[in-house]
């Protein structure tokens, strides 16, 4: 499954403009299932009982991963939008446009009992990530692990490097250096 979804994720990757596209995956309901269902692959066994997911694409995948692990989607909301009731607040570390994000989480999304697995597109430095997590285990539950497309931690993908920042597990179902070179 995993493999499956990989192979499709590498023919709908493209490069626009410089810039890094896996929109076109949405589009695919193949594509779409096999890569969900490749992202959740390695945390059918944990437990899991929600999956949070980052805006935009998070919340794209985050909720179709919550639906294929038969769990509850928590999303995490950047900026100042419409989010009512209490919420946990992270301020990222810069990530890999040196921008730093305001994330939120609504408390009462999360408790004592859950198992916690953020799924992403793509993790380059880990803050949001870093930061979810703190949130995450702020409202009392237990962070499983990051489930992500794309995997361009230094020496990624793998659980060695997630580990030393914090992340705990990291899975991708490949690394930013299997991609296609850009070519401009």
């Amino acid at each position: 499954m995993t493999a499956h979804a990989r192979d499709l994720t590498l023919r709908h990757f493209r490069w626009i403009d410089g810039h890094a596209d896996v929109w076109a995956i949405f589009r695919d309901a193949e594509a779409l299932a096999a890569v969900v269902a490749g992202l959740v692959a390695p945390f059918r066994d944990e437990g899991v009982t929600a999956v949070c997911g980052i805006e935009s694409r998070g919340f794209l995948l985050g909720g179709a991963a919550a639906v294929e692990l038969g769990v509850g989607f928590v999303p995490v909301r950047k900026g100042d939008g419409l989010f009512p009731g209490d919420k946990a607040v992270r301020r990222t570390s810069p990530d890999y446009r040196n921008l730093r994000h305001t994330l939120r989480l609504q408390r009462s999304s999360l408790g004592p009992g859950d198992r916690v697995v953020l799924v992403d597109d793509w993790i380059e430095t880990g803050s949001q990530a870093a930061a979810v997590r703190s949130m995450v285990e702020e409202c009392g539950a237990t962070w499983v692990g990051c489930g992500v497309m794309v995997d361009q931690l230094a020496g990624g993908p793998g659980d060695a490097l997630g580990a030393v920042r914090g992340l705990g597990t990291v899975r991708a179902l490949l690394a930013a250096r299997d991609l296609p070179a850009y070519e401009s």
